[in-house]
C-alpha cells in the first residue's frame, strides 16, 4: 500500500494501467461504506457517460477492515475497464473519506479542471457529467449542484419524493444563492485550491452537515455557486428512510446542522451567539405558522411538520444536542 498523506490516514488499494493523469480534465469521486453491490451499479453508470472529456474516477472505501467496497470495485479499475484509482480512507466518517478523495485528486491529477461528487447509492444519468461541466463554464460558476432524484425501493413510497427532505432545492438551472448537499457536486479545482485541506470539517464526520458548512464557507470566499437541472442523479431510498422517526431524525438533524453552519459563518462578529440564537427561537415561534401554511399548500401532514422539526432542531444545537445519524450506518 502507498501511504498517502504522509500520515497514513490514505492509502492507494490500486489504479487503471497506464492512467494519463496529466490529460484527465475531470475527476468523478465516489466515497463507499459496506455497499459493494450498489457501488458497482454506480460505477456502472458512469461508464456510461457520453462526454468526450477525459474523465477518472475515485473510489473512496470508508471501511478499512473489511473493504467491501474497495474490493467489489477495484477489478473493474485493474482491468482497465474505468480509469482511476481506489483508495482506503482510513479514518471513519464521510467528512474523512470526501477530504481524502479530493486531496487525492488535487496530488495525483495535475491538470483537472472540475471534481464531482456522486454517492455510492446513487446512479448518474449518461449526460450527468457532461452536464455539470458545461453548467459550470457556461454560467461561469466555481460550484455547481445538481439535482437527487429519490427512487423508493418501495413504489407505493413515490409520494413522498416531495418532502424537503427528498426533494431538490431548485428547479431552474441558473445562478443560487446556496448549496446544501454534495451528493450530486461539480467543484471546481480553484476552490479546492483556495479553501485547501482538511476541506470537510470532521466535527460533522458523523453527523453530515460537512458539505454544507464547505459549501457556506466557500460562498463567503466569494466563489459562485449554480445549479443544473438536467443534470440528474437517481438515489435509492430504502424504506427505512420514509419511517416517521428516521424523517424526524433528519429534519431535526438539518435545524442542528443550520445553527452549526451559521455559528461558523458569524465567527467573529460581535454578539454573534446571541443572534444566531435570537434567529432560532424566532424560527421556532413562526414554525407552526409555516407549518399550517404548508398544510393548506400541499395538504401532507409530514410536510407541514417539516418546519417545526427543522426550527426545534435549531434551538437544541444551542444545547449541545447533535443527532449523528452515520454513527450507525445499519439504522440510516
Amino acid at each position: 500500500m502507498i501511504p498517502l498523506p504522509s500520515d497514513g490516514s490514505v492509502s492507494i488499494a490500486g489504479r487503471s494501467p497506464r492512467l494519463d493523469a496529466e490529460a484527465v480534465e475531470a475527476i468523478v469521486t465516489l466515497p463507499t461504506f459496506k455497499r459493494p453491490e450498489q457501488v458497482l451499479e454506480t460505477l456502472a453508470s458512469l461508464r456510461q457517460q457520453q462526454t468526450g472529456r477525459r474523465f477518472a474516477v475515485i473510489v473512496m472505501e470508508n471501511e478499512a477492515e473489511a473493504r467491501e467496497g474497495a474490493k467489489a470495485a477495484l477489478p473493474l479499475f485493474e482491468r482497465g475497464e474505468i480509469p482511476g484509482m481506489v483508495i482506503i480512507a482510513h479514518e471513519r466518517g464521510n467528512c474523512s473519506a470526501y477530504n481524502a478523495g479530493w486531496q487525492t485528486a488535487i496530488l495525483h491529477f495535475p491538470n483537472f479542471r472540475h471534481l464531482l461528487v456522486i454517492d455510492d447509492d446513487e446512479i448518474a444519468d449518461p449526460q450527468w457529467l457532461e452536464r455539470m461541466c458545461r453548467a459550470a463554464e457556461t454560467l461561469g460558476a466555481d460550484i455547481i449542484g445538481g439535482p437527487q432524484v429519490p427512487v423508493f425501493t418501495d413504489p407505493a413510497h413515490a409520494t413522498w419524493a416531495e418532502h424537503p427532505v427528498f426533494a431538490p432545492p431548485y428547479r431552474e438551472t441558473g445562478e443560487v444563492p446556496a448549496l446544501y448537499s454534495s451528493g450530486n457536486l461539480l467543484v471546481g479545482r480553484s476552490v479546492l485550491t483556495a479553501m485547501g485541506p482538511p476541506f470537510l470539517d470532521l466535527r460533522f464526520n458523523f453527523m453530515g452537515g460537512g458539505d454544507a458548512d464547505f459549501l457556506s464557507r466557500s460562498a463567503q470566499r466569494g466563489f459562485a455557486l449554480g445549479w443544473c437541472a438536467e443534470a440528474k442523479v437517481r438515489e435509492t431510498v430504502p424504506a427505512r428512510r420514509v419511517e416517521t422517526d428516521w424523517i424526524r431524525a433528519r429534519s431535526l438533524r438539518n435545524g442542528v446542522i443550520s445553527t452549526l453552519v451559521e455559528r461558523k459563518k458569524r465567527a467573529g462578529m460581535p454578539f454573534a451567539g446571541a443572534k444566531v440564537f435570537a434567529k432560532s427561537l424566532a424560527l421556532l415561534a413562526v414554525s407552526p405558522l409555516r407549518g399550517m401554511m404548508r398544510l393548506a399548500r400541499t395538504g401532507s401532514p409530514a410536510i407541514a411538520i417539516y418546519p417545526v422539526h427543522v426550527a426545534l432542531g435549531r434551538v437544541l444545537a444551542e444545547f449541545g444536542y447533535a443527532n449523528e445519524q452515520y454513527r450507525q450506518p445499519e439504522k440510516n
